[in-house]
């Protein structure tokens, strides 16, 4: 690096932090500005934020690795974090279906489903507990991350690196709240998406592959081992059923099997929603309309980062023909933008990578925040304390997260084991409950507690008793027993009162197993639902390989594989038309059921947006 690269960095961090403080008075008057920006915020921000949180530096090392190592087909590893496939289906109809509820937490989220007795205190307390255990889990993975990239492109000790990235970014976190997240955010988003078109245009003019080259993989313990790969074999996008890699990497050698389990397991995932900072974007959201949006937008911005990963791995795999060959592919990232980027850009690019470890962190923090103050202070130790009490404890529980995360650093060997554990392991916890809590009328709020109870412990139990599960072995293990504590504690129980059930069921509008539920609706209510579920199912069978193929098309792209960039481009394009009928053109349709709309957990009636103008009838919006 050289002086104007500093400076750059330097500048860049002074604006971040300058526009964090300038907010700290508008994220200041309620936890509902504190944590919803008030829902005024508009769709475009907080897509534009919410791309800026998943291109964080810990997951594109990760991923540049993968694609370094096995070539295109390690792309298909990163969806056992998921949130490829996961924005399909929030953009569909699970964004919407958060929204409706209008709570500023997944926890608070409980009562609309089970009720306030004891059951719906138990999921309450204990969906707020395990999302804080999983926030403080994911600052451990992206402090750390952060701390390799930075350590290394500085020259200095990754923990140095990791708490000055850490914090920065908590100061205009703990200052000014989620209209400091986003805002900064979109700022960031701004230098990202530059860093990435320099970087693809590097790439792609000035380092094409060569016919063969050198990659290397981590071996089991210490070393790695040199692998000769051929361009074709390198570019071939069509995932086969079996490869040949050793050491670290030999996990993924049943590939078929890793692929198809990684596709049903992000499926259930993205069935049942999400937490944290990915569904706290949608309580902000203002209606149903800018959901959809928020989504789109976001799809859109993420899209650009495969087609930057790749260009990372092509100038890694540049630097070892005319070099030594890179030997940690989760170096390889750090090492490219040190030694292969012209001075001035450098800055530039350091600064939008440093830029998207902040803002994931920042999101994290934030959303984990909440949960401390919403759903186990207010709600059970002091339920009459003041606006100005409730920030103060939002401020405070942010940095508790953050050192918390920070004393966890060391218990991990690297990124990719931390990112295994998070995806494959805790949040496997989670998932089992979350997504039958939407689809199974019988569900109650004591099975959703012990699902999670049995799910977190055996998370932990894997982490200190059975460190050489495999990541499959480690998501069977932990779902099963998730799923045993949720169909006891559900059967052992009685089932949630009618009277839930059916304001539930007004609030969200879900499909599945409902039964007598949804034949409280009228009739003329509950075709018009109907109507609106199947085509949701419909155009999630179209958003999911939309979503995959928004991803695959740029990197094909990228490489020049022409005979595959045209014919996925044609399957791109018709999969667009045919979203553009069955889901975008219907974002407007909201949905009110004339009189029958249930209560929110706040006790307010609820409607489809906050503006009386979107609630239009199937008739009007014929008319228009």
């Amino acid at each position: 690096m050289h002086t104007i690269d500093y400076v750059i960095i330097i500048i860049y961090l002074i604006a971040l932090i300058s526009l964090g403080v300038y907010l700290q008075k508008q994220g200041g008057k309620s936890i509902d500005s504190f944590f919803l920006g008030d829902r005024k915020m508009p769709w475009w921000a907080l897509g534009a934020s919410g791309m800026s949180s998943n291109f964080d530096v810990s997951g594109t090392m990760i991923i540049v690795a993968m694609i370094y190592a096995l070539g295109l087909k390690g792309f298909f590893i990163e969806l056992r974090g998921g949130i490829v496939l996961i924005m399909a289906f929030l953009m569909v109809f699970m964004g919407k279906w958060n929204r409706r509820a209008q709570v500023m937490t997944a926890a608070e989220w409980m009562e609309l489903r089970f009720g306030r007795d004891k059951a719906g205190n138990a999921a309450r307390l204990l969906s707020a507990t395990a999302n804080l255990l999983f926030a403080v889990a994911v600052v451990t993975y992206f402090a750390q991350g952060g701390g390799i990239f930075l350590g290394k492109i500085l020259g200095i000790d990754p923990d140095i690196a990791m708490l000055g990235i850490v914090g920065l970014s908590t100061i205009y976190t703990v200052a000014s709240g989620l209209y400091g997240v986003v805002y900064t955010d979109v700022l960031q988003g701004f230098l990202v998406f530059f860093a990435i078109v320099f970087t693809c245009f590097m790439a792609f003019f000035y380092y094409p592959l060569p016919d063969e080259f050198l990659v290397s993989v981590p071996l089991i313990g210490e070393g790695f081992q040199t692998l000769n790969v051929t361009y074709d074999s390198w570019t071939d996008i069509i995932p086969s059923w079996t490869m040949n890699l050793p050491g670290q990497y030999g996990q993924y050698n049943m590939f078929g099997i890793a692929i198809l389990f990684y596709l049903f397991k992000t499926t259930i995932e993205g069935s049942g929603g999400s937490g944290g900072y990915l569904i706290q974007r949608y309580y902000a959201a203002k209606s149903d309309r800018e959901a959809g949006l928020l989504s789109l937008f976001w799809i859109l911005l993420l899209s650009f980062r495969w087609p930057f990963v790749v260009s990372i791995a092509m100038m890694g795999i540049a630097w070892g023909a005319t070099h030594t060959v890179i030997e940690n592919p989760e170096e390889v990232l750090p090492a490219v933008i040190s030694t292969m980027i012209p001075v001035g850009m450098t800055g530039i690019i350091i600064a939008g990578l440093i830029a998207a470890a902040m803002s994931t962190f920042d999101s994290v923090v934030n959303s984990g925040a909440a949960y401390w103050v919403k759903d186990i202070y207010q709600r059970f130790i002091n339920p009459d304390a003041s606006e100005k009490k409730l920030v103060s404890h939002s401020r405070w529980a942010s940095v508790a997260i953050v050192l918390t995360g920070l004393l966890l650093t060391k218990q991990f060997t690297n990124i990719n084991e931390i990112w295994g554990w998070l995806t494959m392991g805790l949040g496997s916890g989670l998932i089992i409950p979350q997504v039958i809590r939407w689809y199974w009328w019988r569900f109650n709020g004591y099975g959703f507690a012990t699902g999670v109870v049995f799910g977190m412990a055996a998370a932990f139990a894997k982490l200190f008793f059975f460190p050489d599960f495999t990541e499959y072995e480690m998501f069977m293990f932990v779902a099963s027993i998730s799923l045993t504590g949720c169909l006891l504690g559900t059967f052992a129980t009685p089932a949630v009162d009618d009277s839930i059930l059916e304001n539930f069921y007004r609030v969200t509008r879900p499909f599945g197993f409902w039964g007598k539920t949804k034949q409280t609706l009228s009739r003329t209510n509950l075709e018009r639902v109907e109507k609106e579920n199947k085509r949701d199912i419909l155009s999630t069978f179209y958003a999911v390989p939309w979503m995959l193929l928004m991803c695959i098309t740029p990197m094909l792209f990228m490489v020049r594989l022409w005979s595959a960039f045209f014919p996925a481009l044609l399957m791109l394009l018709m999969l667009s038309v045919a979203l553009y009928f069955s889901w975008f053109r219907h974002l407007s349709d909201e949905v009110d059921l004339d009189g029958e709309a249930g209560l929110r957990p706040d006790g307010t009636p609820e409607f489809m947006s906050e503006n009386n103008s979107n609630n239009t009838s199937d008739d009007s919006m014929n008319k228009k």
